[in-house]
């Protein structure tokens, strides 16, 4: 064999070898993370309490776990994200098979934001604490962002070495008219390892601008409550917002993990953030989110 072949198929081997190892490592940190994540069994699991921030901590782009503006505020029995800066708030346990209840609203925009479309989303079956290579780790986001509410994001991270993390979402879906991924029941199955998969009746013109509304959008007005259900089971997930199936996926890596709630932005009121055990959350009720 020829001496540059040889050489080609010994580098060739060894990134197998390296490849192969690194999504075995994977496999068993996803595994073990799996098996030690907590599922809500009789009664729901508050995330937040309404008084403080036990059992969360913090994150922020420009200065970790410290936060010195104060962006992650309780007031008044509300979380209060400024937006002031990218980063999240994050749940310190795992967590896997239960339906999450979030309900939040917006508020005023910042910075480079303060024209485009409010902004955040909810976060879920991330992966390890690696990943912040992009402000957030490897996880899936059900969007929050007007006129996308809903949306389904593979955020894929990266490991300390730069390399990319394990990331698998699949939906059925049609094509809009800019050929962009729609979630439509019964449509083609795709998989996807990055990018988004839009709720199914995200405006087709929908553009980056603050106050957009779309034709059928189903959140509730800026500055009113929306209520968003994440039912994670196994390798599925369902979301819905305000009562209505926004999306589907399914064939989920990973299946388990923290939550977070991102500051992207724009300001953000979270008043109920909850793990109830499956098929036993409470209904949506509309006359819910008028009260205060």
């Amino acid at each position: 064999m020829h001496k540059f072949q040889l050489n080609f198929w010994r580098c060739f081997t060894l990134c197998c070898a390296i490849f192969t190892a690194s999504v075995l490592t994977y496999a068993a940190d996803f595994e073990e993370e799996f098996n030690s994540a907590i599922t809500p069994e009789e009664d729901p699991i508050k995330l937040f309490n309404g008084k403080d921030m036990e059992g969360l901590y913090t994150w922020l782009s420009d200065t970790g776990h410290e936060d010195p503006r104060e962006v992650f505020t309780v007031k008044e029995g509300m979380i209060n994200i400024s937006g002031d800066g990218y980063g999240a708030v994050l749940t310190k346990q795992n967590y896997k098979n239960y339906h999450c209840v979030l309900e939040f609203k917006w508020e005023s925009a910042w910075g480079k934001q303060v024209d485009k479309a409010r902004d955040s989303g909810l976060l879920f079956t991330d992966g390890s604490d690696g990943g912040y290579n992009n402000i957030w780790p490897n996880s899936i986001e059900a969007q929050i962002i007007e006129g996308g509410v809903g949306d389904v994001l593979a955020v894929r991270g990266t490991d300390a070495e730069g390399n990319a993390m394990p990331m698998s979402v699949t939906a059925e879906i049609v094509l809009d008219r800019d050929g962009e991924k729609v979630w439509h029941k019964g449509g083609e199955k795709v998989t996807i390892q990055g990018g988004r998969i839009n709720w199914y009746g995200r405006d087709p013109d929908w553009a980056d601008v603050i106050n957009f509304r779309g034709k059928e959008d189903v959140e509730s007005e800026t500055g009113e409550w929306t209520r968003m259900d994440v039912i994670c089971e196994g390798d599925k997930a369902v979301i819905i917002v305000n009562g209505v199936i926004v999306n589907e996926i399914f064939d989920l890596t990973p299946q388990a993990g923290r939550l977070l709630v991102q500051t992207e932005g724009a300001e953000l009121f979270v008043r109920r953030w909850e793990l109830w055990p499956l098929g036993k959350a409470p209904e949506f009720d509309a006359a819910d989110l008028k009260k205060e």
